[in-house]
């Protein structure tokens, strides 16, 4: 029997920043292996990019389909525990989830059900890589389970994400001369400047759209005029991105050069009878897949809140309820399908 606290600290100790997943894929192959020759099932790995790869187990039919990431953000750290947590990267987003759903479906075969899967991908911390493989994959489901963070309630709503790289040029001179040269960091500051300045849209249910620069680089040394700076921006998206794209166009200007990188749309979900619901601003890997996994669902154990950050953490408690949640969907969703 799946021991759903163990495996997610087997999960979490196995480093699987995004582009790294392949050791952590392995282990979940082998993993999902042992439980299909117990219950005669069948598991996969299905190429995303080099040794990227999704994997993919179904019993039967797969019309249900529970999927959730295996990729974490940087950096990474082991996991510890207390007496109602489990904490590391990767615990709550989303290695506790993967465990959640492995111990549902063990519950479920348990019990005879069949006719659904389980797919876990890469990439969703980056590009949504693994998730856009699979769209061009589909395999018969008629509902996908997405396992993100959401406190094991049913969210109504999450925001996309609009991803920008900022790219600033120069001219080399010694800083002594600063009229020689040209500072790339300056004009790259000028444009950020007015990007914080920025007034973007607001939706009544997911509330504003959102900023965040998150990586400048730039320079060569104190004593030299920079001719190069770059910055990588995330805008939360909660609506239609043209505005945004605009304003991003008109506050960058010719100061640098702004290229699009990615952009994932906002997206609202259906209720489903019995179960808590709640709106959510991060972005997840459903508008990758689109409908082609099926109509879409998410939830998971863990807050979000903590995902990202040195304070990681998933309730063991949590873990328990989401195995419990996800057999009643997958059971319900089956009933309809």
């Amino acid at each position: 029997m799946t021991d759903i606290l163990q495996l997610t600290r087997e999960l979490v100790d196995i480093e699987s920043v995004t582009n790294h997943e392949a050791p952590v894929g392995e282990f979940l192959f082998e993993t999902l292996s042992r439980l299909n020759r117990r219950f005669s099932g069948r598991v996969e790995r299905c190429p995303v990019k080099a040794d990227r790869f999704n994997v993919f187990a179904h019993w039967g039919e797969p019309l249900v389909t529970l999927s959730t990431h295996m990729d974490t953000v940087p950096p990474f750290f082991a996991s510890h525990e207390d007496a109602d947590f489990i904490w590391g990267r990767g615990s709550a987003d989303a290695k506790g989830i993967i465990a959640s759903m492995i111990g549902a479906a063990e519950g479920l075969l348990e019990g005879g059900v069949r006719n659904f899967s389980l797919l876990f991908v890469v990439g969703e911390e980056r590009n949504s890589a693994g998730a856009y493989a699979a769209a061009r994959d589909p395999r018969g489901s008629k509902f996908l389970i997405n396992g993100e963070p959401t406190e094991n309630k049913l969210a109504l709503a999450s925001k996309g994400v609009l991803r920008y790289e900022i790219e600033a040029t120069g001219k080399l001179a010694h800083s002594a001369y600063p009229e020689l040269g040209e500072s790339a960091i300056d004009k790259l500051l000028d444009a950020l400047g007015e990007v914080r300045k920025l007034t973007l849209p607001k939706d009544a249910l997911l509330g504003p759209t959102t900023v965040n620069i998150g990586v400048i680089s730039g320079g060569r040394a104190p004593n030299v005029i920079p001719d190069a700076a770059k910055a990588e921006i995330a805008i939360r998206l909660v609506g239609d991105p043209a505005p945004v794209r605009e304003a991003m166009t008109r506050a960058v200007g010719d100061r640098a050069q702004l290229r699009e990188i990615l952009c994932i749309p906002a997206i609202t979900f259906d209720a489903l009878d019995g179960f808590e619901t709640s709106i959510v601003a991060y972005t997840t890997d459903v508008p990758a897949f689109g409908l082609s996994w099926g109509k879409p669902f998410l939830l998971g154990p863990g807050n979000i809140h903590v995902a990202h950050t040195n304070e990681e953490r998933v309730s063991k408690k949590e873990l328990f309820a989401a195995a419990g949640i996800y057999r009643q969907m997958v059971t319900k969703l089956l009933s309809s399908a």
